[in-house]
């Protein structure tokens, strides 16, 4: 077993950002990325403090509007349309979630795709799935870049992806599917799960269960991808893969904390400074 070092792999990628950065501010431009955030989700703060800091250490332009939960919709997708037309912005980023009076749909729509570094709005789904992708959901963005760093082939070998999320499950498995591998979704509901992991050379789970999968879910010599975030009644986080049970299968696997999520944070701001590039072209 190997582990997946995506700490590692942000800070070296964070490192080439920061001269990218730097290349393009000879030029005038500062990359910058703006993230909308909309009352007082404790977790939301933490990502987008992680965002903020994060931006700032590559040389990047970043600002957080932090707005109060009872704020009208109206009044957000107005702010976006300003925001939308504002050269200095070359990333716009709503935390989600939302408030409930708060059309999430709305809001996704509302970015323009060329400043859609989170990859949700329906043209830029589109386009990843037409094969022509602009923007990418980061978290699967992020492991594409840990399966290269790796050197994971991934030209027909078997990939299953456990979720189905728009965020994760589906972008990921078209990714794999660009890369040439022949991929099938799974998620909660599917019938003899088990015996569909066990033929995965990459197994990607991304299904929200703490420590769903197990020893025998796995095939042995996998490369075994955990995008799960869940914490126990201790407050120790743990992701959708029981990583004690399955480490010894493996041939590569990512732990929690310090695997795909340092990717995820990196990937938004490589997706902001290629909005900037893209400007300068």
């Amino acid at each position: 077993m190997k582990l997946i070092d995506g700490k590692a792999l942000a800070a070296k990628m964070q490192a080439e950002l920061k001269v990218r950065v730097e290349k393009l501010k000879t030029f005038g431009i500062v990359p910058g990325l703006i993230v909308i955030l909309v009352g007082e989700n404790p977790a939301s703060q933490i990502y987008v403090r992680n965002k903020e800091r994060q931006a700032t250490a590559i040389g990047m332009k970043s600002s957080v509007l932090r707005l109060p939960e009872e704020i009208e919709e109206v009044e957000l997708l107005n702010l976006i349309e300003t925001l939308n037309n504002d050269d200095t912005w070359h990333g716009i980023l709503v935390q989600l979630p939302l408030p409930a009076h708060i059309s999430e749909e709305k809001v996704l729509l509302a970015i323009t795709p060329e400043k859609d570094v989170d990859g949700f709005h329906p043209m830029n789904m589109g386009r990843l799935w037409s094969g022509n992708p602009l923007m990418i959901p980061s978290t699967p963005a992020g492991i594409m870049e840990m399966l290269r760093e790796y050197h994971v082939e991934l030209s027909g070998k078997r990939a299953v992806v456990v979720g189905r999320s728009n965020i994760v499950g589906k972008p990921m498995a078209q990714l794999l599917m660009m890369a040439d591998a022949t991929v099938t979704i799974a998620h909660s509901r599917t019938k003899n799960l088990s015996e569909l992991t066990r033929q995965a050379d990459i197994l990607v789970v991304a299904i929200g269960q703490d420590r769903f999968i197990g020893r025998n879910d796995v095939k042995e010599g996998a490369v075994v991808i955990d995008v799960g975030m869940n914490r126990d009644e201790n407050g120790k986080l743990h992701g959708d893969v029981d990583f004690e049970q399955v480490k010894d299968i493996a041939s590569l696997i990512t732990p929690v904390p310090g695997g795909v999520g340092p990717m995820t944070i990196t990937m938004l701001m490589e997706q902001t400074l290629r909005a900037a590039e893209r400007k300068l072209k």
